[in-house]
């Protein structure tokens, strides 16, 4: 499927655009910019914005739902091997075995039950996706997440019950609060915990995301526009 020249215009502007401030955020922060990637968020998101993204040269997407990204980039993946596929919304466990056949890196491991079905997972699919837990720095009730206090015992059960490698942390700061707090909390306990690598940051505030340490920021309005 070949996109709209405006709407490939417009995805590619955007692209180019978020992409210069990644920079300069990076480099105030006396960082290397090619240490943050950019995670296009596709969730919902129509087949021509998708495909402006991908002539653009975007190559790492977010999708929240197994289902839906299953549907979505099944046939892309086959053609396209450059592509990393990272889950950034809730996964239930009866979609582990699922969402380990089609991403590259899921940012939301969040419980016990969770680790158990993905080591399982593992064994079945022959695919181990990188791992990311997902840190509720907000203590929110209604939002997925391990507690900050609770984050030791949690990587503890994780990497020795279950033997899984934590490749870094993850969060979605409250919308009411400063999100820098939430940003530079996370990085405190991923430095605490000997990890490196931190999903922060979304299309409001990313470039923040990237001064206080991400390597790699969440962004879907920015750059497709609007859902529809």
């Amino acid at each position: 499927m070949n996109p709209d020249l405006s709407e490939q215009d417009g995805v590619a502007a955007a692209r180019s655009a978020i992409l210069s401030r990644i920079a300069d955020a990076a480099k105030a922060a006396g960082r290397d910019p090619s240490g943050v990637a950019l995670v296009a968020v596709s969730k919902m998101q129509p087949d021509d914005r998708i495909e402006a993204a991908l002539a653009a040269g975007q190559r790492v997407f977010g999708e929240n739902r197994v289902q839906e990204a299953r549907e979505r980039w099944a046939g892309r993946r086959e053609a396209r091997a450059d592509l990393e596929l990272r889950l950034v919304g809730p996964l239930q466990s009866n979609k582990a075995a699922d969402a380990c056949a089609l991403f590259d890196v899921i940012e939301t491991l969040d419980r016990e039950s969770l680790a158990a079905a993905l080591v399982k997972a593992f064994d079945r699919t022959g695919r181990a996706p990188r791992l990311f837990v997902q840190v509720n720095t907000g203590e929110e009730p209604q939002k997925a997440g391990v507690a900050p206090a609770d984050l030791p015992a949690f990587l503890d059960m994780v990497r020795e019950t279950h033997g899984l490698a934590v490749e870094g942390l993850m969060c979605i700061p409250p919308v009411e609060e400063p999100a820098s707090l939430h940003f530079a909390l996370l990085a405190r306990l991923a430095r605490r915990h000997g990890l490196e690598k931190l999903s922060m940051g979304m299309s409001a505030d990313y470039e923040l995301a990237v001064r206080l340490g991400a390597t790699s920021v969440r962004v879907g309005s920015a750059l497709f526009g609007e859902r529809a």
